[in-house]
């Protein structure tokens, strides 16, 4: 399936031009003459897509948009084309996640090439979020001890310490460690840690988060 891409802009001429330049690239398009429409039509996390976006649009600006599209949690890259650049406004959106900032008229290249970036970005985020869904889906199904168990050795705690902590044997420990490291698919301590850390069970230095 090709790519969505979500044109943002009130020039209804110039929606018209670039859908069909994008499309002739190979992309499916759709297209909002104000930001607001886009925000009742927000497409889910499974599409893969981008926005290309116009700076100064009725209602809600561009940046606006953005930040409002951050707000909601949305991951589709921003690709943000005007006819009105300045430093201020371009420094802004580069640095709050702009996969670009162009300026009208833009070559045929010079779009589909910030456009195929910010299709590549995507489908990373993408199957970033798959896989963190599916961790959490595994960490999801761990028993209240094993998960106790599972906090506290991806903290360092050899299986003598966990006993003590939790007031059972060491043979105990070992058998729910053996659940936990079936039941997250993995078959090494490295791993399970890494697994906690991306899980944000773990903060920068090591320890766990209240």
């Amino acid at each position: 399936m090709p790519g969505l891409v979500h044109v943002v802009d009130d020039d209804a001429s110039f929606r018209t031009a670039i859908e069909r330049r994008l499309k002739l690239a190979g992309y499916d398009v759709a297209t909002y003459a104000a930001a607001q429409e886009l925000l009742d039509r927000l497409p889910g996390p499974d599409r893969l897509g981008c926005i290309l976006l116009d700076v100064q649009i009725p209602g809600l600006s561009g940046p606006e948009l953005q930040r409002r599209l951050i707000e909601l949690g949305s991951t589709l890259p921003i690709v943000f084309l005007t006819g009105h650049a300045d430093t201020a406004t371009t420094v802004r959106a580069i640095k709050a996640g702009a996969e670009d900032f162009l300026t009208k008229p833009v070559s045929s290249e010079q779009l589909i090439d910030a456009i195929e970036r910010a299709m590549a970005r995507h489908e990373v985020a993408r199957s970033e979020r798959s896989k963190l869904d599916s961790l959490m889906g595994l960490a999801a199904a761990l028993t209240p001890r094993e998960r106790q168990v599972f906090d506290l050795i991806v903290r360092g705690k050899i299986n003598k310490q966990v006993a003590h902590e939790l007031g059972t044997t060491e043979r105990t420990v070992k058998a729910h460690r053996h659940q936990v490291m079936e039941k997250m698919q993995v078959h090494s301590l490295a791993e399970l840690v890494s697994i906690a850390e991306r899980l944000g069970m773990l903060d920068p230095r090591g320890d766990r988060r209240g």
